[in-house]
């Protein structure tokens, strides 16, 4: 072939190469790896969003948008219910059978009284936690005070209430009396002990002795208190004081009155010849 004819030839070739080059190439476009599951995201959030609505702003702002966070959202806890145990009322019993009065001392009226082997129940006590508010076990209506000397609580005295006592009564006098045998020597005599457990002194007295079973009575009166001892010389007092003890000896009996059926009264007043107060008591016995 002649060197002209293969230039040319060579030529057209390398032409129709680089027009070939050039030429628009029709390609399948190669699928990305995630777009798949991209597609299989963007069906769940609509899904989603069918159900809970608009979707929530992101956490990254789209261009030209302004991104408003969500609020914070704190746990409210439900306070959990404390449970208190109900204390039992306490209890208190006593070491030795104790007086309950109307308020917490001796100046107030008797009510009654717990005994050894009981137990009540306590509603209060005094400022200084010496005397307690006690129902009575035998009669439960009743409320009094009782000493706290012999007794024992048993439970929360602590939070027991503090009550106020009641006003104190006005101070009366007052004494005891029991029968302290029979003496003689000209004749017969009862012999009565006295105790003077009021605030006041005593210092005259009358008495009055009726022997039940001779219809008989006797009486006498006078300032100061006598004891006859037999047929000795008697010792007297003039005043009986409070706290304090004394024999009196009653009038005389011309016979014996042993195991007669006796009653007896007698009166304490506060001043000489039967005047300011005066108490009486009564007691019957046999000698």
């Amino acid at each position: 072939m002649p060197t002209v004819v293969r230039r040319t030839l060579f030529i057209s070739v390398l032409v129709l190469a680089i027009l070939a080059c050039n030429l628009p190439v029709s390609t399948t476009p190669t699928p990305e790896p995630g777009a798949a599951y991209t597609s299989a995201a963007q069906t769940v959030a609509a899904a989603v969003n069918q159900t809970l609505g608009p979707t929530q702003p992101l956490s990254t702002p789209l261009p030209g948008e302004t991104f408003t966070p969500l609020p914070t959202l704190t746990a409210t806890l439900s306070p959990t219910p404390i449970f208190t145990a109900t204390n039992s009322v306490p209890m208190i019993s006593v070491t030795v059978d104790t007086n309950c009065r109307v308020g917490p001392g001796k100046i107030y009226d008797y009510l009654g009284g717990i005994y050894v082997g009981q137990m009540a129940e306590v509603y209060g006590r005094n400022s200084s936690s010496d005397y307690w508010y006690i129902r009575l076990p035998e009669n439960p209506s009743i409320f009094c005070w009782i000493t706290g000397q012999y007794a024992t609580v048993v439970g929360n005295a602590s939070a027991l209430p503090v009550f106020t006592p009641p006003p104190t009564p006005t101070p009366k006098p007052d004494f005891e009396m029991t029968y302290a045998g029979m003496d003689s020597c000209v004749g017969w005599w009862l012999e009565f002990k006295l105790k003077n457990i009021g605030p006041f002194p005593f210092k005259s007295y009358s008495i009055v002795v009726k022997d039940i079973t001779t219809n008989t009575t006797l009486t006498a009166s006078d300032n100061g208190f006598a004891d006859m001892d037999g047929c000795l010389a008697s010792g007297i007092i003039a005043s009986l004081d409070p706290g304090k003890s004394y024999i009196l000896s009653g009038p005389v009996f011309v016979y014996n009155p042993n195991n007669h059926q006796i009653k007896a009264t007698i009166a304490l007043c506060t001043e000489n010849g039967l005047g300011g107060q005066c108490i009486n008591h009564t007691l019957e016995f046999k000698p």
